[in-house]
Formats: C-alpha cells, sequence, structure tokens
C-alpha cells in the first residue's frame, strides 16, 4: 500500500499545473490581505470614523523597525500559509473558486483602505510597499524553491511510481504466469487423479465382474460337473447295461458268425476244389487237344480246326495261370478292366502288359496287371504249330469279378 501513495501527488502536481496562476494570484492577495490585517487589524470589525482616524495615527506613529518586524512576521505567516495552501492544493484550489467573490470583495475593501492610508502616509506606505514587495518576491522565490522541490519530489515519486509499476507489472505477469501454471498442474494434477479414478473405478468393476464371473463359472462348473456326474454314472450304467446286451448280442452274432464263417468257408473251399477242378479238366482237355494237334491225329479233326482248338487250349492255359496269380480285390463289384498282352516268340512278356480299356479304378486295373507278370512267361506258346504261332503272341485278357475271361 505504502507504494501507491505517490498518485496523489502526481494529481496534485497535474491540479497546480492548471491552477498555478491563480494559485499565485491567491497567494499574492492573501499576502496583501494578511499584511493589511496586521496593520489594520480593527478593520476587520465595523468602527466609528473616529476611531479609524486614531488607528490611523497609531499606525504612522509607528517605527520603521516594528514595520520590518511585521513584515517579516508576514512573511512567516505567508510562508506557512503557502506552504499549508500547497500541501492542501486540491482543497484550496476548490476553495478559491468559491471564494474568488469573497475574495475579490476584501481586496477591494482592502484596496481601497490601502489607498486611503497611501494619502495619508505616502512615505511609509512606499516602505511599506517595498517590504510588502521584498515579503511577496521572497515568498515567491520560496514557492518558486518549495515548488520546484515539489515538482522534483513528484518526478522522483512518479519515476518511483513508474518503476513501481512496471515491477508490480512484471510481478502481476509473474504472478499470473504462476498462477496458470499452477492451474495448468491443477488441471493437468486432477485429470490425472481423476483418470486414475476412472481406471481404479474401472479396476474395481473389471475385478468385480471377473469374480462374479469366476463365481458364476464356478456355479455352472459345479452344475455342470454335478450334470455330467449324474449323466457319467447314468451313461455308465446305460453302458453297462448296454454292454451286458451288446456282450449278449455279440456272443450271439460271433455264434452266428462264427456259423456263417464256417459255412461260407465250407461253401468257398467247396467252390475253390469244384473250379480247380474244372480248370484242371480244361487244361487236361487243352492239353490233350493241342497234344492230339501235336501228334498228327487227322483222324479227329481237319488241320484248321486242329490250329483253332490248339489256340483256344493255350488261350484257356493262360487264363488259368493268370486266374491262379490274380486276387480279386474287395468292393471289385460292377468293375471290368481289358489288359493287352504281347509275348516274346518263347512266350516271355514282351512288353509289360498294359490297360486297353480301364476300369476305372487303379488300383483294379494295377491288380491284373501284376497277375499277368506273375503267371509269364507262357512257354506253351512253343507247343502251338508254327503257322498260327505268330497269331497268339499279342491278346487281350478281361478281368472282372467272376475272373479271367
Amino acid at each position: 500500500m505504502a507504494k501507491q501513495m505517490p498518485k496523489p501527488r502526481r494529481r496534485l502536481r497535474e491540479g497546480r499545473v492548471g491552477y498555478g496562476l491563480p494559485t499565485m494570484l491567491a497567494v499574492g492577495l492573501h499576502l496583501g490581505i494578511l499584511i493589511l490585517s496586521v496593520v489594520k487589524w480593527p478593520f476587520s470589525e465595523p468602527e466609528a470614523p473616529n476611531n479609524a482616524i486614531v488607528q490611523a495615527t497609531l499606525i504612522s506613529t509607528a517605527t520603521t523597525t516594528d514595520q520590518a518586524q511585521q513584515a517579516a512576521e508576514a512573511r512567516t505567516r505567508a510562508a506557512q500559509r503557502a506552504a499549508e495552501e500547497e500541501s492542501t492544493a486540491e482543497e484550496a484550489a476548490a476553495q478559491e473558486q468559491e471564494a474568488q467573490a469573497e475574495q475579490q470583495a476584501q481586496q477591494e475593501a482592502a484596496q481601497a483602505e490601502a489607498e486611503r492610508l497611501a494619502q495619508e502616509q505616502a512615505a511609509e506606505q512606499q516602505a511599506r510597499e517595498e517590504a510588502e514587495q521584498q515579503a511577496q518576491q521572497q515568498a515567491e522565490a520560496e514557492r518558486q524553491q518549495a515548488a520546484e522541490q515539489a515538482q522534483a519530489e513528484a518526478e522522483r515519486r512518479a519515476a518511483e511510481a513508474e518503476a513501481a509499476a512496471k515491477q508490480r507489472a512484471a510481478e502481476e505477469a509473474r504472478r499470473q504466469e504462476a498462477q496458470a501454471e499452477a492451474e495448468r498442474q491443477a488441471q493437468e494434477e486432477a485429470e490425472r487423479k481423476a483418470k486414475e479414478e476412472a481406471e481404479r473405478q474401472a479396476q474395481e468393476e473389471a475385478e468385480r465382474k471377473a469374480k462374479e464371473e469366476a463365481e458364476q463359472k464356478a456355479r455352472k462348473e459345479a452344475e455342470r460337473k454335478a450334470k455330467e456326474e449324474a449323466e457319467q454314472k447314468a451313461r455308465e450304467e446305460a453302458e453297462r447295461q448296454a454292454q451286458e446286451e451288446a456282450e449278449r448280442k455279440a456272443k450271439e452274432e460271433a455264434e452266428q458268425k462264427a456259423r456263417e464263417e464256417a459255412e461260407r468257408k465250407a461253401q468257398e473251399e467247396a467252390e475253390r476244389k469244384a473250379k480247380e477242378e474244372a480248370d484242371r479238366r480244361s487244361r487236361e482237355e487243352a492239353e490233350a487237344a493241342l497234344q492230339r494237334l501235336i501228334q498228327g491225329d487227322t483222324d479227329a479233326v481237319s488241320n484248321a480246326e486242329q490250329g483253332e482248338e490248339a489256340a483256344n487250349g493255350f488261350i484257356q492255359i493262360v487264363r488259368n495261370a493268370v486266374q491262379q496269380n490274380w486276387n480279386i480285390p474287395p468292393n471289385s463289384e460292377g468293375l471290368s478292366a481289358r489288359i493287352s498282352v504281347r509275348l516274346g516268340p518263347s512266350g516271355e512278356l514282351l512288353v509289360p502288359p498294359s490297360v486297353a480299356e480301364s476300369s476305372g479304378n487303379a488300383g483294379f486295373d494295377n491288380t491284373a496287371i501284376q497277375a499277368v507278370q506273375a503267371a509269364a512267361p507262357f512257354s506253351e506258346l512253343l507247343e502251338l504249330p508254327g503257322n498260327v504261332r505268330n497269331d497268339y503272341r499279342q491278346f487281350n485278357l478281361r478281368f472282372d469279378p467272376g475272373g479271367v475271361h
């Protein structure tokens, strides 16, 4: 608060600049009034004319020393009054404006009285005027000095006030900056705490939900296990009963299958034996026909019939040999393949057998080729007559679930 006191002084200086001339006139007027008041003090109240003359007479008898003393006292009072008026310049300016009429009247009255006295005492008036002039000059000098000092003081205080204002502005800027920084930090701290609180609440909510889910999951798991155990027991009981029933049925089925398998094997064995017997008879017939052809049994058949019979016998021998080496694949119902065979002069395979017509099942086709390769060579080719031997070095064999044809 002490640093803000120069501001009223600045206003005082500004007021003094605006009312400088009136103030000087007022000071001079007051000095004159004071001097006149000292010299003619009884005039402040109405008096009879004869008393005024007496007073004038008394004043005229005053010595020069008294006048000098009175002038000094007037100067002292004027200086004091000037100092008081300077300290209250703003109030004096206002009061001076209000009291101008009264002061003017007092001045006129004092001036009239002074003129009257001057006519009566010219010499003394001259001395008095000189004293007043000296006092006024001294007062003006003192006032000027005081004004200069006041102005210097005001300027100094103004400079101090300006420096203080700058310092306050800088401090205010620093304070605002610090306040802004504090607010920013407080905002960041609040946001951080809010974020932490939100994260904490979210974590607590997540933990609560996780706990609830875990408990619910545990309940469901316990219920599921209990249900599974009950179902497991029920299944085990059902399985046990089913197993007993299955074992009973399996035993019955096994016995049935064993009987059927025995019957099937017996039938297969009978069929195999019948087939072997048929193949044996076919081979024997083919060999007999071939022998008859070789031995030139012209009594049985003609030459053309002998060649055809011999060829048929050779082909039958080949079919039988391949049939014995072919394992018919399972699930081959409806499949059929035609294999091309080319023999060398001695009945050996000239080239590997090839698929002339596929069955659509590569496994089935491969088993047919493997059967031909396993049955070769076919040396019975050498036993054919030379005129038909070359005709049977290339032929086709058909494979189907019924056999080799």
